[in-house]
């Protein structure tokens, strides 16, 4: 491998880092901190700007991630066949899923009985996995096109239901299902628009093929970007189309920044997948020749992602446990039946905003050894063919 391809997918792998670690700051906020259980943390009306912030820059997480992991399945491609590729989504889409409805699951609740299943952020990127299968075949013109159609077409849908609907909650209306009197379904990630999300991911791979210059790739990483975060302000400022919540003039500057900012993450309105996806292209266009020991710190997570995800859910509810013990509830509350912030018998626990930074550089500071353990492992058995679904 020459030397700029290396730096071009050293870059994806630190971008992939950055928003896995930021991620963990909204996960260990509900589980630690005190507001969870009372307010929506970007609810204008309620929120503070430290709290709002916390809430808001996880946002670019989950666009982020479903965009590069498109861009790596075009480099996995690379070495294998379309039938090859097709077959190796397919599979892992089916096993994410599989693992959303188990490992996941059972990480978030530490319920063995399984009484309240999520459909999240995994379960969405196996479906996409699995959507992008089959859409290799494609011509890339014709996947552009699929996907731009879905970004930027779907919003109007928003005022389609279907109640009762478990399909279509799937696809685009998130919804809460008692499917019998002990088992609760929460579809929270329908899947559109997260499927173009992933194949606009793949789309931009030939950008990262050789013959495509460094400069030029740049350039026009640059101007997406720009472009995408420059369109967000004008959907948004017109407050006509691209989010089903137009924002809200307040008498202060602040709360109307914040209504501003406040888009709509299920499913991911237009005006989300720009405001997020446009840092994210810039960023890309700006670290292609990472180097120091934060890049390589953060380049560890985002070689081993999904690992890391899993690891970090253990972690931080074991930490939660701990906490609810330490503070007089018993870590038995912490046995989950429902979405810890809905919790009615843990109201009053939790702690202030200083805490969950403190307990999520914990969190990191835990997990960073054990991914490097196994990601020097992951790079010493390319060999083993199960280690490419972790």
């Amino acid at each position: 491998m020459n030397t700029a391809v290396k730096n071009r997918i050293e870059s994806i792998d630190l971008l992939k880092g950055i928003v896995m670690v930021i991620m963990a700051i909204d996960h260990v906020r509900d589980y630690i901190h005190f507001s969870a259980h009372y307010f929506n943390p970007i609810d204008p009306d309620h929120s503070t700007i430290p709290i709002f912030f916390t809430r808001w820059i996880t946002d670019y997480c989950a666009p982020t991630f479903s965009f590069l992991a498109g861009l790596s399945a075009f480099f996995a491609g690379k070495k294998r066949s379309t039938r090859e590729l097709s077959g190796f989504l397919f599979k892992r889409g089916l096993w994410l899923i599989f693992i959303e409805l188990t490992i996941v699951s059972f990480g978030w609740y530490f319920d063995i009985h399984f009484m309240n299943t999520d459909l999240a952020v995994i379960w969405t990127l196996g479906v996409s996995m699995i959507f992008l299968s089959v859409l290799i075949y494609l011509p890339k013109t014709a996947i552009l096109i699929f996907s731009c159609v879905l970004i930027f077409g779907h919003d109007l849908l928003d005022k389609v239901h279907f109640n009762g609907s478990i399909l279509w909650s799937m696809v685009h209306d998130p919804a809460v299902f008692q499917l019998s009197k002990d088992h609760i379904l929460t579809i929270i990630y329908p899947v559109v628009p997260w499927i173009g999300v992933m194949a606009l991911g793949y789309c931009f791979g030939p950008l990262y093929n050789q013959s495509f210059g460094t400069s030029k790739r740049k350039m026009l990483l640059n101007i997406l970007g720009i472009s995408a975060i420059a369109l967000f302000i004008i959907i948004r400022c017109a407050n006509v189309y691209g989010d089903p919540v137009p924002f809200n003039y307040y008498p202060s500057a602040i709360k109307t920044l914040m209504s501003f900012f406040n888009v709509n993450k299920y499913p991911p309105s237009l005006s989300y997948l720009l405001m997020t996806l446009g840092p994210a292209l810039i960023f890309l266009a700006n670290s292609e020749k990472p180097r120091g020991r934060a890049v390589n710190f953060f380049s560890t997570f985002g070689r081993v992602p999904f690992f890391y995800y899993v690891l970090h859910l253990y972690v931080i509810h074991i930490i939660a446990m701990a906490m609810a013990q330490f503070s007089g509830f018993g870590w038995q509350k912490m046995i989950l039946k429902i979405w810890v912030p809905d919790e009615p018998t843990l109201k009053g626990y939790g702690f202030g905003l200083w805490v969950v930074y403190a307990v999520w550089i914990g969190v990191i500071l835990i997990c960073y050894p054990i991914c490097k353990k196994f990601d020097v492992y992951k790079q010493n058995h390319k060999d083993k063919r199960w280690l490419s679904y972790l």
